[in-house]
């Protein structure tokens, strides 16, 4: 299970739309608090979609044993996957900064709280991904344990890259804003063609999996 659920996570974890909010957050008036409030309702819009999908997927999955659809289910997102990772190589050049960045630079931890939630259950590559990886510990059928300690590795891994920089802040202080300003204008330049392909690559598995057990 977790042989499928880490990939996806990590893949969440270095997306621009993870990483780049969580840099804007430590260049606000009230960094801290507006950042773990960030932090809050990121965790929540990852880890509700997959939530959703796992217990759907076991709910399913133990009222039929031959499970055909988690097949389908799997083709499914990898062809969303995969389009979509064609779509963001394709516009990777020539795109406005989105409005959220500019919201992001003078966010009070209440609209932060909510940008977190929203980037995440809003982003179709986000939400694919958390759904994957719902799907995938709902179909392999642990306990419910096992099942819950499955979405809280995924969703940790997913958001280590939010909380990473709080982290940073909190332990080295103004130091830390200079090479976090040097990494955010990096992800800005670089980050939606390696993106891009990573997704792409996500899809392809899920679609090889999905035809494999059809």
């Amino acid at each position: 299970m977790l042989g499928e659920v880490l990939p996806l996570a990590v893949v969440i974890a270095v997306s621009p739309f993870t990483v780049i909010p969580a840099v804007f957050m430590q260049f606000t008036p009230r960094a801290r608090p507006t950042s773990i409030a960030f932090l809050t309702g990121w965790i929540i819009g990852v880890a509700v979609p997959a939530a959703l999908c796992a217990v759907a997927a076991s709910a399913v999955g133990f009222a039929s044993h031959d499970r055909p659809w988690t097949a389908w289910a799997r083709i499914g997102l990898g062809v969303c996957l995969i389009a979509l990772g064609i779509r963001q190589w394709l516009v990777r050049h020539g795109k406005a900064p989105p409005r959220w960045m500019r919201l992001l630079s003078e966010a009070s931890p209440s609209r932060a709280f909510r940008l977190g939630v929203l980037l995440a259950l809003a982003n179709p590559k986000i939400f694919l991904l958390s759904a994957a990886a719902g799907l995938a510990v709902g179909t392999a059928a642990p306990s419910l344990a096992g099942a819950v300690a499955g979405l809280a590795v995924f969703t940790a891994v997913a958001a280590s890259t939010v909380a990473l920089p709080v982290l940073l802040h909190t332990a080295v202080g103004p130091k830390a804003l200079g090479p976090l300003a040097r990494a955010k204008e990096w992800l800005e330049t670089h980050a939606a063609a390696v993106m891009a392909w990573v997704i792409i690559a996500i899809g392809m598995l899920l679609l090889a999996e999905g035809v494999a057990g059809i």
